[in-house]
């Protein structure tokens, strides 16, 4: 009941905000938002002239979450739901858009695809980033497949990191602290000098935390499960030579966590590090209507486990596990500008991943150690090449077709499209539709694992969405409707004779629903933006006795969520926000079991900043003000009422 009156309440508020702003929205009405670029299409292009649904959130947005983390913002996004979001420092989270499985989404790093191939699937931890390294964020929903290859079947987030400013040297520097003794810390230095220049940063978090799994009884004292984490990260560019650009990166980071045994199980001495090293290369050469860029990178990703006898919280009374995945990544592609109209992209990748794999667990029923995989031998790889059209006509009409050949060196070729044509009616009004496909290959560990199979063909996806936006100066709306069938989806099946397990090609998968979004500037000091997702979707598998079976299948993804968020800058110096999200009902799939059902609830935070002066500012971050208790990972403990405060340096 809650949840409906504010859900109502803030469309209501909603309703008021729009009525004051719709004369002054008549008056602007010829003023767009071209002057918004997107890259994640892999050139500069305005919003403007595209049809792919597209979010950002800049730079200015982010220095306004001073106190949140990076999952914390990207799960108030429209179609975006993150699993553990606001759960303990050092939990598992799963980012879903549009109810996709968390492994069909991409992540990219300046547009290059980073990937954990020690892992089941190939997902990114996005804990991995600092908030505070990233100069801002874009997302691109739908089968994107064709210009990103494996995984990004329902969409990409592709983070964008900072860069060195325009003087010579520049300092930046944030401290807070907070609940649960959690405390953050980070510091950047760069500068531009001539024709090069730097970026260099350190950050580190130390919380105490709280108990991830959940003590239903309240009496069995469950440990604190703590959370520290160091990253560095540099980058050097220069000009070679006129209209050239080249330059080197790193980053690493260092993660270590004490976690329990599952569900509503507590663990003392259960805890993992995970590392992670990144590094490459770039290089850029702008003709007079071509642009060329090629890309390099290399990613090893390392989780160690170690869970000895003292406090045994689930089945194994020890168990120690390694796992190292590391990946290469080479691309070149040109952006040619062929006319007024007509825009081709081509280009060609290549990607390589490799895995080392130990784990050995005692029981009481004795000793089991998997099978050993080694890098030497546990590879694989594949290459592309891809294009894609874009054309635009003067009457607003824009269109982009596009495809991409892939060989995978286990299951051989296939193919995917892209066609995706848009129509700007008066620099205002936006219709478009996109009709494309993706695909996922498998893991390594779904090759070659004691349950590997290597007769797996990749998940296969067609995606089909279609909408309208609104692009004014002072408000911006967008509805999308989109439905996804992904076949042949990875299934982890038992034979029912001699109960032999392993992966399979099998089920179906079919998603569909609806985004909604509204944006905008009731004045020069106050700003409001509401954004409501809907999704739905079942699995088609086959039973026993041979037939298709249907049901749906979107655990822990709720159906309906919707987010508010209003800002207001009483003067120059101070900027006050609240944020309410209210999240339905949804299912935590089971075991041999039927799905239990979960309850919605609602969350409302409160965030503040105040500039000191041109140097300095200070800023709180208010989150659950209403000390709410609820759970989107049954078992386990989500944040009540907590804070974070601090003060921001730019010297």
């Amino acid at each position: 009941m809650k949840t409906k009156i504010l859900f109502v309440a803030a469309c209501i508020t909603g309703s008021t905000l729009f009525a004051q702003l719709a004369p002054q929205l008549r008056e602007d009405s010829s003023k767009t938002l071209n002057e918004v670029l997107v890259t994640v299409t892999k050139f500069p292009q305005k919003q403007s002239e595209t049809g792919k649904v597209i979010t950002v959130i800049t730079k200015e947005q982010l220095q306004k979450s001073a106190g949140k983390s990076l999952s914390e913002i990207l799960n108030q996004q429209v179609g975006i739901t993150i699993n553990g979001a606001n759960n303990n420092l050092g939990t598992n989270q799963s980012l879903y858009i549009r109810g996709a499985h968390a492994a069909n989404t991409l992540i990219l790093v300046d547009g290059v695809p980073v990937y954990d191939a020690s892992g089941e699937t190939n997902q990114f931890d996005i804990s991995n980033f600092s908030l505070y390294n990233i100069e801002k964020i874009e997302i691109l929903k739908g089968a994107q497949s064709t210009l990103y290859g494996s995984d990004a079947v329902a969409g990409v987030v592709n983070i964008i990191t900072k860069k060195s400013g325009d003087k010579p040297l520049d300092v930046t520097a944030m401290l807070s602290a907070g609940s649960y003794n959690t405390y953050k810390g980070s510091v950047a230095v760069s500068g531009t000098t001539n024709d090069q220049n730097y970026f260099v940063s350190y950050n580190r978090i130390d919380s105490k935390g709280f108990s991830s799994a959940y003590d239903s009884t309240g009496k069995n004292n469950f440990e604190k499960d703590g959370f520290s984490q160091d990253i560095l990260r540099g980058s050097y560019g220069f000009k070679p030579f006129n209209k050239t650009e080249a330059g080197v990166y790193g980053k690493y980071s260092l993660a270590k966590a004490d976690i329990d045994a599952g569900a509503f199980v507590d663990d003392a001495d259960y805890s993992f590090a995970a590392k992670n090293l990144q590094a490459g290369t770039f290089f850029n050469h702008t003709l007079s209507k071509s642009r060329i860029r090629f890309n390099y990178n290399y990613n090893r990703y390392q989780r160690d486990y170690i869970d000895d006898s003292a406090s045994v919280g689930g089945f194994a009374k020890f168990q120690k596990g390694e796992y190292i995945g590391k990946s290469h990544f080479a691309e070149i592609y040109n952006n040619w500008k062929m006319n007024k109209k007509i825009e081709l992209l081509t280009g060609i990748d290549y990607r390589q991943n490799a895995t080392d794999q130990e784990y050995l667990a005692i029981s009481s029923f004795g000793a089991f150690q998997s099978l050993p995989l080694s890098a030497d031998t546990i590879k694989t790889n594949q290459i592309s090449a891809y294009a894609s059209m874009n054309v635009k006509f003067e009457n607003g009409f824009n269109t982009e077709l596009g495809g991409r050949w892939n060989h995978h060196s286990i299951y051989g070729n296939n193919f995917t499209y892209s066609f995706n044509p848009s129509y700007l009616i008066k620099n205002t009004f936006k219709i478009f539709a996109n009709l494309s496909s993706g695909f996922r290959v498998p893991s390594l560990y779904q090759l070659y694992s004691e349950f590997g199979n290597k007769d797996l063909t990749p998940e296969k996806a067609t995606s089909i969405e279609g909408g309208l936006q609104l692009l004014q100066e002072k408000m911006s709306a967008r509805l999308v409707l989109f439905y996804r069938n992904v076949k042949d989806v990875f299934v982890f099946y038992t034979d029912p004779v001699n109960f032999n397990s392993f992966y399979i090609n099998e089920d179906r998968q079919k998603d569909n629903g609806a985004e909604a979004e509204i944006s905008w500037h009731i004045s020069e000091k106050l700003h409001a933006s509401a954004n409501y997702t809907y999704v739905d979707g079942e699995i088609f598998t086959r039973n026993f006795a041979g037939k298709d079976t249907s049901y749906n299948n979107l655990f822990r993804r709720p159906a309906h969520t919707f987010n508010f968020t209003a800002g207001y800058n009483p003067s120059a110096e101070f900027f006050v926000s609240t944020h309410i999200k209210t999240v339905s009902k949804f299912f935590e799939g089971q075991f041999a079991a039927a799905p239990i059902r979960m309850g919605g609830y609602y969350t409302i935070d409160i965030y503040g900043e105040y500039k000191l002066n041109k140097k300095f500012k200070i800023f709180t971050d208010l989150q659950n003000i209403t000390d709410q208790k609820y759970f989107d990972l049954r078992g386990f403990t989500s944040k009540r009422f907590n804070f974070n405060a601090g003060i921001y340096l730019n010297l």
